[in-house]
């Protein structure tokens, strides 16, 4: 039997990374995190959108009231929470958008689900050895060529609407007049502007200047936010699309920036971004089709890999509780073999001819097999020719909303800066943040830890490469209509996250409802343990013995939160769709013209 307990300090390593242990300091004042309530809850047929905020998500409902398809509401929120929701809402990052055009028919060209790849890139500067030694995650010099606001251009020249001006005034306003902050809000802020390093370095100023509450006092839940800087970004890109971010004042300012503070974007970085648009992953599941995006993110092969091996697995739901023992067991020797193919094999297409046989229905088959229904396997029996050392992470904090119209157009888009706010740089006069997301790329070349970092060739940085992710927007169809939106914050655990609510719901039998709600574990090969959620010492009660005497490492951290789900689900006999806000980061459900849920889940003032 093996079991260890891990000091928070390490288990936060473990999760994030070596260099937040460094990042972490007392709180200058005690901050608690808004206790567990009931996911939010919103129904309708004329359109429904589920994101981390609420107004945010008001928005993307009033631009659908108006006459807005799924991807113009989508667009909409998206602008709206670089506004309201800043630790991951962004102009200054990059995402994945799948979109599902409406109709059932067989799958025409103008109705493949297709991905809007958005994703950051290296700049021009970069090199596979710019990182080797490097320890700073929140440098100016962490950031990629932000893809945001290209992507959006992207995704509503093919599929849009109404004007473009038209989805960006409500969040123009928004930072212009400013909106009362809500408790989720107010503790992001304080959380990471009471930092003593955050509080007191000259290179943070700019985000002091910005988020700083104007008595220098802690945010409060109703206190007003103003962003004028970030209004004034906002209309040049209304009048000017997406070249008033990748050109001009705006573009001048981050290659300024980049400059002074020796970061490695430059104009001609910005001038050359570009999304790409690639047709999504497709998996027949249990008689459903997911879709999900395709490399360089992960989740799409690696959720639709996981699915096909509990499908081969024949797990069963028990009546009475959420998970088994045996769940989190096979579930959980599932997801150390997927997490193995994804470190292998994958990253950016257009770098690398990526090798995804071992994502096939076969290989699935034959992983599934190989596992022990009573033992787990150690990690390091898995390693192949993945050569290990004893001793680059995502961060948990992105952020994933979907939508649904009322002609059954689906979105679903996970977006993030990686950190909370990111590198925490502020463009000057701009009002925005920049991601860091180069720690997404593997820094040492052939280096593969214990610990979780990943040296694997396929996602070595070079120029103009996206770095790999694990955003996993997912869409689910049953006889080729919108069954299923969903999607997660949560770094690595995303695709645990997203993989166990469609667990629940599609093959479990569960409401949305009580799968979002649901407690959630993660594995992710390295390190070599089960993490689960800590917010409830119950929802595990009976498990971790019988769970280490099948050979796991189990570690449950007290209030320990993991992703937030933001999904959809529709009843195709009904038509009606129903949107689920995951309570754990203060999401927010709403339709058009609904009628209020009788459900005490729902029972939410906002």
């Amino acid at each position: 039997m093996r079991h260890t307990i891990l000091s928070l300090a390490l288990i936060l390593i473990h999760l994030h990374g070596p260099g937040l242990a460094q990042e972490i300091q007392p709180l200058a004042a005690p901050l608690r995190l808004p206790p567990r309530q009931p996911v939010d809850l919103a129904q309708g047929s004329a359109g429904v959108v589920a994101s981390a905020s609420p107004l945010a998500s008001a928005i993307g409902c009033d631009c659908l009231a108006d006459g807005g398809n799924a991807v113009d509401a989508a667009i909409a929120v998206g602008f709206a929470l670089a506004v309201t929701w800043p630790e991951a809402g962004n102009l200054g990052g990059g995402g994945f958008m799948l979109v599902a055009p409406a109709g059932s028919e067989e799958p025409s060209a103008d109705r493949i689900v297709r991905c809007i790849d958005y994703r950051e890139t290296a700049p021009s500067a970069a090199t596979e050895d710019s990182f080797v030694n490097w320890t700073d995650r929140r440098h100016p010099r962490m950031a990629g060529t932000p893809g945001t606001v290209r992507g959006f251009e992207s995704a509503h020249r093919r599929y849009g609407s109404m004007p473009w001006k038209r989805l960006i005034e409500p969040s123009i306003r928004l930072a212009r007049e400013g909106f009362l902050v809500d408790r989720y809000l107010a503790y992001s802020l304080n959380s990471v502007l009471s930092d003593p390093l955050i509080r007191d370095h000259d290179r943070y100023a700019e985000f002091r200047r910005v988020y700083q509450h104007p008595s220098h006092s802690l945010w409060r839940p109703g206190d007003r936010l103003l962003q004028p800087d970030l209004a004034k970004t906002l209309e040049t890109i209304a009048e000017n699309g997406a070249d008033g971010f990748y050109t001009g004042r705006v573009a001048d300012a981050i290659d300024r920036q980049m400059r002074s503070d020796d970061g490695l974007i430059s104009r001609q970085d910005l001038h050359d971004y570009q999304p790409v648009v690639r047709t999504a992953i497709e998996r027949s599941v249990l008689g459903y089709q997911v879709f999900g995006a395709p490399p360089p993110s992960s989740g799409g092969l690696t959720v639709g890999l996981q699915l096909k091996m509990i499908e081969s697995l024949g797990l069963q739901p028990q009546a009475d509780v959420p998970w088994t023992v045996d769940h989190l067991h096979l579930m959980s020797e599932v997801m150390r073999r997927a997490f193995r193919q994804r470190a292998a094999f994958l990253g950016d297409p257009d770098f690398s001819t990526l090798q995804l046989d071992g994502f096939s229905d076969q290989a699935a088959a034959r992983l599934a097999a190989e596992i022990d229904h009573r033992h787990a396997t150690p990690s390091g029996e898995l390693a192949g020719d993945i050569a290990l050392t004893d001793g680059p992470y995502e961060s948990e904090q992105t952020t994933h909303y979907s939508v649904i119209d009322a002609t059954g157009m689906a979105v679903s888009n996970t977006t993030t800066l990686e950190q909370s706010f990111g590198s925490l740089s502020v463009v000057a006069g701009c009002g925005f943040l920049l991601n860091n997301e180069m720690g997404d790329f593997n820094w040492r070349p052939g280096y593969t830890n214990t610990e979780g970092a990943i040296g694997t060739s396929a996602n070595l940085v070079a120029p103009g490469k996206r770095m790999l992710s694990s955003m996993s927007p997912t869409i689910v169809k049953q006889d080729g209509k919108v069954r299923l939106i969903v999607g997660s914050p949560g770094g690595r655990t995303i695709i645990n996250s997203v993989c166990e609510t469609i667990v629940q719901t599609l093959l479990f039998d569960r409401s949305l409802a009580d799968a979002v709600d649901a407690p959630r574990f993660h594995h992710q090969w390295f390190p070599d343990a089960i993490y689960l959620e800590g917010f409830d010492p119950q929802a595990y009660s009976g498990m971790i013995g019988p769970l280490q005497s099948r050979g796991h490492v189990v570690i449950q951290t007290p209030g320990r939160r993991q992703g937030a789900v933001n999904a959809i689900e529709v009843d195709l006999d009904s038509g009606i769709a129903t949107a689920v806000a995951d309570w754990r980061r203060g999401g927010a459900a709403r339709a058009v013209r609904s009628k209020p849920v009788a459900n005490p889940t729902a029972s939410r003032a906002r």
